[in-house]
């Protein structure tokens, strides 16, 4: 099965040599499940020819706001209701979750209470889902027919599903404790409030819920469906 990674980001250059950049992550964390990948680096403005040129979808985590003035924005937002209207399997990460909302009639907006940093909890069908997050901006209302499995009292809509094709999730299960612990040292000091960046460090020793991810996500992709 192909997927095709939609990479509307990149790590910053001080980590990509040891942690690799936002797709290789992802080819990380799915390998050994028998997918084939193709990166297309939409914040370049490089798209595919269509929803057909992959089976199946994922849209990576961005520095970038959904709701900026970028190039590249309002056609990956086309991109996503054509896959969506084709009925491909399509799982969106951090800001794949946010561009999938408001690509489908939801609203993202920077949440007024702040920053997620760090290992998270969400509650999940009565248990505890944890992975590390890194973001200002939420889901806040989600699009119609979306059903929201999962969140927090810090970020309602953290897990979204739309049909059985569209799976968005707003952590980072490709971000390992390692990666996170350079974000808060590379990119977060003079971005994200001192204090949010030192209680984050001391959560990153916790357990994190990303094998079981790993193998939802790649069950979702590779489903029957009717």
């Amino acid at each position: 099965m192909k997927i095709g990674i939609l990479q509307t980001g990149r790590a910053p250059d001080t980590l990509i040599d040891t942690a690799g950049d936002y797709d290789q992550m992802f080819c990380t964390l799915l390998d050994g499940h028998g997918f084939e990948f193709e990166t297309y680096a939409v914040l370049d403005g490089v798209f595919p020819a269509g929803p057909e040129a992959a089976d199946g979808w994922l849209i990576t985590g961005s520095r970038f706001g959904v709701y900026e003035d970028h190039p590249w924005i309002p056609p990956l937002e086309e991109l996503v209701r054509a896959i969506h209207a084709k009925a491909l399997p399509l799982v969106g990460i951090c800001f794949g979750h946010q561009i999938i909302a408001q690509a489908l009639g939801g609203t993202v907006e920077k949440y007024p209470g702040g920053w997620a940093v760090g290992r998270v909890e969400y509650e999940q069908d009565g248990q505890t889902l944890s992975l590390n997050a890194w973001h200002q901006d939420q889901v806040t209302t989600p699009p119609e027919g979306a059903r929201v499995l999962a969140g927090s009292d810090f970020c309602a809509n953290g897990v979204l599903a739309y049909g059985d094709t569209i799976w968005t999730l707003q952590p980072h299960p490709e971000f390992s404790t390692a990666f996170v612990a350079g974000l808060i040292e590379k990119r977060g000091r003079g971005v994200v409030p001192d204090a949010i960046l030192d209680a984050a460090s001391d959560t990153l020793n916790g357990p994190l819920n990303t094998a079981e991810i790993a193998a939802f996500m790649a069950a979702f992709f590779t489903k029957e469906r009717t």
